[in-house]
């Protein structure tokens, strides 16, 4: 009898048997090269530590750019695997993002500023910021529900319910970031169109004591005027707010400053529901990842060119 292929005795095995022979083999393959291998550890190390003090230079003294510059990355990085990888389903939700952010977009940036753009801007980026808070909650206890072994219960695959999962967080905390900073800058330029604000100098206009410095629309109108009708939030410094401005200047804006006076917010304090008080932590958390998902690509991009480079395989 002719001799077996070994890629016939791998076809013959179960999935994970396949996967152990294989791990098995790179073992073998990679053997006796530690010191290439501890080197090029090394090499990650030093690439990490040198990104992280030129991106919080960076930040430091350039927050505009370095904000605009990640931003642009973590639209289009996750574009090209998506294209790459034929995730279809990714592209389209993307694509509608795109779009309907868009539109956003350039009505915030419009002069004359609407009355009513400030309010049409918080409430799309508002709607994306708990889809997303929505849909990360339940691919985490989707994967918990996984890792305790649950799915037995309901006979779903573990692979199935994991990669479930997997993609409701990812989709929940990239979303989820995004929206955020196009906020951020609708925020900054709406609020330079308006005038009310100016970060680090005097704003180009006074407040007054009837005026949303958010909107610029007045904060208590008549019956007969046109304007909006809603609850009210005085900050710590006293300055007046819609409560809906407010919240979508600081929670979705990503200000924690008073939008006239420049004085810190306390977040915290603004949240009259405990369960509210989630939302800062959760908005901490976004902005966190925006490192991993904007710049750590780049990083590995670059740190295998120097492996390469040095002759590190």
């Amino acid at each position: 009898m002719a001799d077996m292929h070994p890629q016939d005795d791998l076809l013959k095995m179960t999935h994970r048997d396949s996967w152990r022979v294989q791990h098995e083999r790179l073992h073998v393959k990679h053997r006796g090269h530690e010191a290439m291998h501890a080197e090029m550890v090394l090499i990650l190390i030093a690439a990490l530590v040198v990104a992280q003090i030129v991106l919080v230079q960076w930040k430091q003294r350039h927050h505009r750019s370095y904000n605009l510059v990640t931003l642009v990355q973590m639209w289009v990085v996750p574009l090209y695997f998506t294209i790459r990888l034929y995730w279809w389903r990714f592209l389209s939700m993307w694509g509608m993002f795109s779009v309907v952010t868009s539109y956003v977009i350039f009505r915030a940036t419009r002069k004359p500023l609407s009355c009513r753009t400030p309010r049409m801007v918080y409430k799309w980026f508002l709607l994306i910021y708990k889809l997303s808070y929505l849909v990360g909650i339940l691919g985490y206890m989707a994967i918990m529900f996984t890792m305790f072994g649950f799915n037995v219960f309901l006979r779903i695959k573990a692979e199935d319910s994991m990669d479930v999962g997997v993609i409701m967080l990812f989709y929940g905390l990239y979303y989820g970031v995004m929206g955020r900073d196009f906020a951020e800058i609708c925020s900054d330029y709406m609020a330079s169109t308006i005038g009310y604000y100016n970060k680090g100098a005097m704003p180009s206009r006074s407040l007054t004591n009837d005026i949303c410095a958010v909107c610029g629309q007045k904060i208590f109108v008549e019956v007969e005027e046109e304007g909006f009708i809603e609850d009210t939030y005085q900050l710590s410094c006293g300055h007046i707010f819609h409560e809906f401005c407010i919240r979508g200047w600081c929670i979705v804006g990503k200000k924690q400053t008073c939008p006239y006076c420049n004085e810190k917010v306390d977040l915290k304090r603004m949240m009259n529901n405990p369960w509210e008080k989630t939302h800062v932590l959760y908005g901490q958390l976004l902005d966190w990842l925006r490192y991993l998902v904007a710049w750590q690509p780049i990083i590995i991009g670059i740190v295998h060119g120097i492996n390469f480079s040095l002759g590190l395989e």
